[in-house]
């Protein structure tokens, strides 16, 4: 699916590098002989999978800080000289920007363009993954999914924010790229919306997969708040793949294809993976038995009842689909805290999970 001879040796600027997605595209460009370049805040909560993989002791070159620091960042990119940008910094929990909506408006808006005034400095093409989320789109409860032209929006703090991002990148790059006195020629960026993903190595507060995976090792009911809830589930390989395929073709395409190439591409699960949040635990039940409670509160913060997406866009121009079907994502997800759990160390269960996905295309378990 990835053409390794891309980024072997290629310069790589990752914000967001402490996070769950950001630790596990970490391991991955590491593994394709990348030079990685790290930017974050430092890793929250008792665990993290960051740590756990020790990546910070390793080839990957480590710098903790704010996106909202603007010298900072300018310093990292200075440094970096990156010629690919993968941008996963981020407030990404609904619930917590109930609490601190000036922050996650700050980080999720400001700190987008924090990173493209630090970019502005750059003499040479590189090309901008920015990761928003599939929660962009002004949720209308439809039962089909959305497409990358359907109108942006949010109700929360979180999914408003993030729809602000892509209008903040889209009238970035329509009025910074190109080759006017006030632009640039140097940079290609596009915007990748992923689906809910699973998988090993998520700690994060008020999430349903680490909740129940803690409540199931503690014996406990696992806590859900919206049963019927319906969201496209996916493994965390699968979105972090997209990304780097985007990379590479915004890399490789030429200046007809450019607008083509540098605009927003959805990246969720096949249609058969859109479902309920109680059809989610009873599959992880069936793997790690166990027991549920409804803490359904009808007082609580809003949050989207139902959300599907369209991939058809980066499967005709990236060639990119899906590769592990819900049940695999699930028994995926669940074996590898079970090991975990067991005393596996979190690294082999990465890697195994890493190997199985770029060797079996289909199934992988």
């Amino acid at each position: 699916m990835l053409d390794t001879s891309f980024w072997a040796g290629r310069r790589v600027l990752l914000t967001g590098h402490t996070g769950f997605k950001g630790s596990w595209l970490s391991l991955w460009l590491l593994k394709l002989g990348a030079e990685v370049w790290g930017y974050s805040l430092a890793p929250e909560g008792q665990r993290s999978l960051f740590e756990e993989l020790a990546l910070a002791r390793g080839k990957l070159h480590h710098q903790l800080g704010d996106i909202r620091d603007l010298q900072s960042l300018q310093e990292a990119v200075r440094q970096a000289q990156p010629e690919v940008v993968l941008h996963l910094a981020a407030q990404p929990l609904v619930r917590r920007s109930y609490r601190d909506p000036l922050g996650t408006w700050a980080t999720n808006v400001q700190g987008c363009l924090h990173l493209f005034e630090a970019l502005t400095s750059l003499q040479h093409h590189c090309v901008v993954v920015m990761v928003t989320t599939d929660k962009v789109y002004a949720n209308r409860e439809w039962v089909y999914g959305y497409r990358e032209e359907d109108r942006l929006g949010g109700h929360d703090p979180y999914s408003a924010s993030k729809a602000a991002a892509e209008l903040a990148i889209s009238s970035w790059r329509d009025s910074f790229c190109g080759s006017c006195l006030h632009q640039t020629p140097f940079l290609a960026i596009a915007t990748a919306r992923s689906g809910n993903v699973i998988g090993g190595g998520d700690w994060a507060e008020d999430r349903v997969v680490p909740d129940a995976m803690r409540a199931l090792a503690a014996g406990k009911p696992i806590p859900v708040r919206s049963p019927e809830a319906t969201r496209p589930w996916q493994h965390v390989l699968e979105p972090i793949g997209g990304y780097l395929l985007l990379a590479e073709k915004l890399a490789a395409v030429g200046s007809s294809d450019k607008y083509l190439f540098s605009s927003a591409f959805n990246f969720g699960p096949l249609i058969e993976a859109n479902r309920s949040v109680s059809e989610l635990i009873g599959l992880i039940l069936q793997t790690w038995p166990g027991c549920w409670n409804d803490l359904s509160d009808p007082s609580a913060p809003h949050e989207a009842g139902r959300l599907h997406l369209q991939i058809d866009k980066a499967h005709h121009l990236l060639n990119w689909r899906p590769r592990w079907d819900f049940a695999t994502a699930v028994a995926r997800t669940v074996h590898w805290y079970r090991s975990v759990y067991e005393g596996v160390s979190p690294l082999q269960c990465c890697l195994s999970d890493l190997e199985a996905y770029q060797l079996d295309p289909t199934h992988g378990f």
